[in-house]
Formats: structure tokens, C-alpha cells, sequence
């Protein structure tokens, strides 16, 4: 089966600022969610903007359902839905008037199903949204993404206006709609945490460039940290280092095998490493022996 999403050598030049969108490609199986994590300005909701046509690509191939959307594929559109970190309406609307309007964008919009996220959020429907806090504007946009049956959800830092609690509820609420075998997330996050609970696969971006893509579990149950004397660290072999930091009298060193690093290097420590340190290592350290990342 096709991916549900699928990127292929995307990139995007922008002069003014200097950045480039650097030849991107990573895929997004049905029935699983893939977090997308950078640090800000790393690209994230650039390459968001290349898969909903709403930032001109230079070059590559967005394919969604397995095709190219143009500018005027109102029924592939219909399958997906979006929540941007940020003001996803007018203030001046409620929750009600949203619904109305979103009625007239939306085939499948359900207006029951609407109200029940409603009240499973907390939130008011005559209130306007400009009175709302910024986590009570976030869960209104997920559930309006949600209440026109999508089967992708696009989310642009979701989580990050939440506190732990709101986010532990949002999270569940992901999870609840992957279960369909043809649902798909997209999640665009820093908070690592959060894709600790409920990613399947997670890619990095860096500076315009994806820089590892892998599953959850290998991320957290094969990828390892040593921790190196600058003696170790100068016997390793460097097919075996994918990023290291020093760290005063220690070098972290990224490895993507755990056992084979422990019985290939007995007397340096490995340990198990989580998502939030292989991201600092990878952008704040050094991808190979003596050149930079």
C-alpha cells in the first residue's frame, strides 16, 4: 500500500532570509503518526506549507492518497484537516458561528460531532473566540479539524499552548483516531515528550535538512549514548558515530545500535537515550568525527 503522505526531494529557497528548504523526503504509513521535530526556525511549518500547496515548492513531489494535489482539489482537501500554531480564526466568531461557516466549506462537516467535542473540551459556544485562552483556542481548532471526518490530520505545534493535563487529553484523543487502519497524523512538534507518548516514527529537521528518520522504538530502545573519555572517543571507528558533543571532561557520543556498540566497545558505558538529548546532540553536536554538523 501506498504511504498516505509522501515527500520526495522537496525544497524551497527563500533569498531574503537565507534559508532553504533542502531536498526533503520521508514518508507516513496509514494508520500511524509521525512526529516531526525541530528546534524553531528549523523548517517545520515551511514543509507543511509544501504539502498543502499553500508555500510554492521549487522542486519535488508532494503526493496525499498516493496523488499530486493542485490548487483546486477541493475533495482531496476534504480529507485532511489542519491546525496551525497560531490564530486558526477571527476572534470575533464563536464556537457556533465557526460551525456554521465551516458547514458551508465541508461536505462531511458534522455538526453533532462538533458539539460533542465541545463539550468533551470545556469549551463555550457562544463565547467569542478572542476571549478564549490560547490552550481553549487549540483544542477548538483540533476539534473543528476533527469534525469533518478527515483521514489525515496536519498539526503545527498542537500541543504547545496546553498545559500537561489539556496535552495528556489531546494526545488521547490522537491515539482514539489513528485506531482507523486509513487515519494518519502528522505532528509537528518541539515538545518531545508528547511524541514519546504517541509517535510511531519520529523525523528530525535541521537547518532546512531532515537528518534522521526512524521508528519510535529504535530511537528508544537500540539508539544509545556513550559516554567517552577523549581516549574512547578517539578509538572509535567513525562508521560507528552519527553525532557527538563535548561536554567538559566527556564526549557524547549518538549511536544507532546499543548492543553492537557494548560488545564492540566493553569498557565504555551505553545508555539508553531519549528523544528531547538525541535532538540536542544532533543539532548541537558534530555528525562525524571532526567535521561538523
Amino acid at each position: 500500500m501506498e504511504p498516505i503522505l509522501e515527500l520526495e526531494n522537496i525544497s524551497k529557497s527563500f533569498p531574503k532570509s537565507n534559508f532553504t528548504l533542502d531536498n526533503l523526503t520521508f514518508s507516513l504509513p496509514y494508520g500511524s503518526i509521525l512526529g516531526f521535530v525541530g528546534e524553531n526556525g528549523a523548517g517545520k511549518t515551511t514543509t507543511i506549507g509544501c504539502i498543502l500547496n499553500t508555500i510554492r515548492k521549487d522542486s519535488g513531489t508532494v503526493k496525499l492518497f498516493g496523488q499530486e494535489m493542485q490548487d483546486d482539489d477541493t475533495a482531496l482537501r476534504e480529507k485532511i484537516g489542519v491546525v496551525y500554531d497560531g490564530d486558526n480564526f477571527p476572534g470575533f466568531w464563536t464556537a457556533k458561528q465557526l460551525s456554521q461557516v465551516m458547514g458551508g466549506f465541508y461536505t462531511h462537516w458534522d455538526h453533532a460531532l462538533f458539539q460533542q467535542y465541545l463539550k468533551a473540551f470545556g469549551l463555550p459556544e457562544t463565547q467569542e473566540i478572542k476571549h478564549f485562552s490560547k490552550g481553549m483556542t487549540m483544542k477548538l481548532a483540533i476539534a473543528a479539524a476533527l469534525s469533518h471526518h478527515p483521514q489525515l490530520l496536519i498539526l503545527d505545534e498542537a500541543t504547545s499552548g496546553l498545559d500537561p493535563i489539556m496535552r495528556d487529553e489531546m494526545l488521547d484523543v490522537f491515539l482514539d483516531f489513528v485506531q482507523e487502519e486509513d487515519h494518519s497524523i502528522l505532528l509537528s512538534s518541539h515538545i518531545t515528550s508528547d511524541l514519546e507518548k504517541v509517535a510511531d516514527y519520529i523525523a528530525f529537521i535541521h537547518d532546512g535538512r531532515l537528518i534522521l528518520t526512524t521508528s519510535k522504538d529504535d530511537l528508544i530502545y537500540r539508539y544509545a549514548v556513550l559516554r567517552c573519555k577523549e581516549s574512547q572517543f578517539q578509538a572509535l571507528d567513525p562508521a560507528d558515530v552519527i553525532a557527538y558533543r563535548k561536554r567538559d571532561f566527556q564526549i557524547d557520543v549518538l549511536v544507532s545500535d546499543k548492543k553492537a556498540a557494548e560488545k564492540k566497545y566493553k569498557d565504555i558505558v551505553a545508555d539508553h537515550v531519549s528523544i528531547d538529548e538525541i535532538m540536542l546532540l544532533l543539532v548541537k553536536g558534530k555528525s562525524s568525527l571532526g567535521s561538523d554538523d
